[in-house]
């Protein structure tokens, strides 16, 4: 079974979205110096005018799609984080696709804007965070 198959579920997806949108918040409460201000303040702009467990849960097929190669590749054995990290340049790079199509598809100026402002340091933030997304999926697939 793949991981969307597992975390697409109906009895699971609502807590996928739920735990991932902890998990942002959590990763970005972690950020320090001016780089961690300015990416709170942009995720704070970005929680106002979007629900991000509903987002998330909107936008789940996609986030898990992103992810289901790396898992087959895992074998279900160990820390899926770990894996994820290991391969950092990749996944990123895989996550920043559907990211930035999304952006430009969004009609919420206000949610671009914002995505625009932080792409920059898009790369980074999710390389950092790859360890904890890794181990939320891995939670919820079992």
């Amino acid at each position: 079974m793949s991981l969307s198959e597992k975390l697409l579920a109906p009895a699971v997806r609502p807590a996928v979205a739920a735990d991932l949108a902890a998990t942002i918040d959590t990763e970005v409460s972690n950020k320090r110096g001016l780089s961690g201000a300015a990416i709170k303040t942009g995720y704070a702009a970005a929680k106002k005018k979007a629900d991000v467990p509903k987002v998330l849960n909107e936008n789940l097929e996609q986030i898990t799609a992103i992810f289901d190669p790396y898992w087959e590749q895992f074998g279900g054995q160990g820390d899926f984080g770990a894996y994820l990290a290991g391969r950092g340049d990749e996944v990123t790079a895989d996550i920043l696709k559907v990211a930035d199509a999304r952006a430009q598809a969004t009609s919420r100026d206000q949610i671009s804007k914002v995505y625009g402002s932080m792409r920059g340091k898009a790369a980074d933030l999710i390389k950092e965070s790859l360890p904890a997304i890794g181990a939320t999926l891995q939670k919820h697939a079992g």
